[in-house]
């Protein structure tokens, strides 16, 4: 199962971005606007990391203008932390859980209609902003359009919580890749937190994603607390995500939706 996330990793960037070769690790650079991408281990690379080539990726990150930023999982690649940490940045660990079964549905919360958004839908827009809220963040210039390309080319999927003026309060996506799909930025809007809204929308993306053909849908929960919340959805920890990113960049792949939250339920 690790085998095939790591597959899953190593796919999902390239639609969008251009791989460079640093050895043990492959740094993907966004191509076009969006949020810049990170480096990984490379597919299939076994043993330690030395510190030199994390420091050779953080050096052409700097010289592209882009967050210098490393994901990986820590059971498939466990020698790379010690290389990062040595280099200067900070490792947050993050639940990697995969799903059980079909998933269990979850009822609408009272006074919102949960459902899937499409590229030309009215609500695309509050939908793509809600996430950056959940955080106290603005938008990026573009988002919508962006996400729109993307569902176009069936590369993402977007549920949304909608009240009653069909404005979005929560909103999450799902990114298929063959016969796997994560679920990725799973946010709600200050003050409709605590309504259960991220797990209803967690459950539309889950029912989403099986109808499509997804065999394995897993997320990265952002902390313990919230991925015993997305136990009721039939999710269970398998392993650890870990995300490094320079201290000043603290938020961002939250922000960017590496890592889901459900502080609302």
């Amino acid at each position: 199962m690790l085998n095939r996330i790591e597959s899953y990793y190593d796919a999902v960037p390239r639609p969008s971005s251009r791989a460079e070769d640093f050895g043990p690790l492959t740094l993907f650079v966004q191509a076009g606007d969006g949020w810049p991408y990170y480096a990984r281990p490379t597919l299939g690379h076994e043993g330690e990391v030395a510190v030199e080539a994390v420091e050779a990726v953080r050096a052409r990150q700097r010289e592209l203008g882009v967050p210098e930023a490393f994901e990986w999982v820590a059971e498939t690649t466990p020698g790379l932390r010690a290389a990062v940490e040595a280099s200067g940045l900070t490792v947050h660990e993050h639940p990697l859980m995969v799903l059980e079964g079909d998933g269990l549905a979850v009822p609408d919360p009272e006074g919102v209609t949960v459902r899937m958004v499409g590229a030309d839908d009215i609500a695309l827009e509050t939908a793509v902003a809600a996430p950056f809220a959940a955080f106290g963040m603005p938008p990026m210039p573009g988002a919508a359009d962006r996400v729109a390309q993307r569902i176009t080319g069936g590369l993402t999927r977007l549920a949304a919580a909608l009240d009653d003026t069909g404005r979005a309060l929560s909103a999450g996506q799902h990114q298929p890749v063959g016969a796997v799909s994560e679920v990725v930025g799973v946010g709600t809007v200050p003050a409709a937190q605590r309504r259960g809204l991220g797990l209803a929308v967690t459950a539309a993306l889950v029912a989403d994603a099986r109808a499509g053909g997804a065999e394995l849908v897993f997320l990265s929960a952002s902390d313990a607390d919230v991925a015993r919340l997305y136990g009721r959805l039939g999710f269970r920890t398998i392993a650890t995500a870990l995300i490094a990113e320079a201290e000043e960049a603290e938020g961002k792949a939250e922000t960017e939706g590496k890592a889901t939250t459900a502080e609302e339920a």
